[in-house]
């Protein structure tokens, strides 16, 4: 009598199988046995009735194409416009408004430093040079004319109640004579400790020469 086509297929491993499951596989057919399968009961039943598992495989299809379609009567609602929440529409709106600056005109050349400020459309509020603050002739040109100028102005900008008004300001430089450090050591220093606060920008509009005329001859002395 010739042995089972389980014990046959499975000669070359009986020494792999346990005792037990080699005789269960010598006695039964293999199809009817699952000695090395995890799966479960319910679905190798359903593998073993095809039109069960044809039958799952239409209704989770047919789910997935509802799933698929649009629902009916709230496409309108969906408007990609409206996707973002209001509050943060309303930070980024803020937030590319321009907030208007108040600006410190500084223009200091080597023979005298004025000093403007100026609303954010460009009209002046105070102007005032070394010479409205005594200094004559040489003397404006010195650093000291243009630090008790710098002094001066952060007193009046005080004095008229511009504090209360200015929110945001802009320094802006011109040139590369003494009453540039001044103004800078003034603002850093206790005069300026108020208006300091209110400053956000700081700029450097010195112009610089592009061809154009001939430069005047340098002076010689001697």
């Amino acid at each position: 009598m010739s042995k089972p086509f389980a014990a046959r297929l499975l000669q070359p491993l009986s020494s792999t199988v346990c005792s037990s499951c080699r005789t269960t596989l010598t006695r039964q057919p293999l199809l009817s046995t699952r000695p090395f399968s995890s799966t479960p009961a319910v679905l190798a039943r359903d593998f073993q009735d095809p039109l069960a598992s044809l039958s799952k495989l239409a209704s989770l299809s047919t789910a997935m194409e509802d799933f698929k379609k649009p629902l009916s009567g709230f496409e309108s609602l969906i408007d990609p416009r409206h996707a973002q929440d209001d509050g943060l529409d309303d930070i980024n709106a803020s937030l590319q408004k321009e907030i208007p600056m108040y600006h410190f005109h500084v223009y200091a050349t080597k023979h005298n430093t004025h000093i403007t400020l100026t609303r954010p459309n460009r009209e002046p509020l105070i102007s005032v040079s070394c010479g409205n603050i005594g200094f004559k002739k040489a003397a404006r040109g010195t650093y000291d004319s243009a630090y008790q100028l710098a002094a001066y102005m952060m007193s009046r900008i005080q004095d008229k109640g511009l504090l209360t008004e200015i929110r945001d300001m802009e320094v802006i430089f011109r040139g590369f004579g003494p009453g540039r450090e001044a103004v800078s050591k003034v603002i850093m220093s206790s005069e300026g400790r108020n208006v300091r606060t209110k400053i956000k920008k700081l700029t450097d509009a010195t112009r610089l020469k592009f061809g154009g005329l001939r430069s005047p001859r340098m002076r010689r002395l001697g």
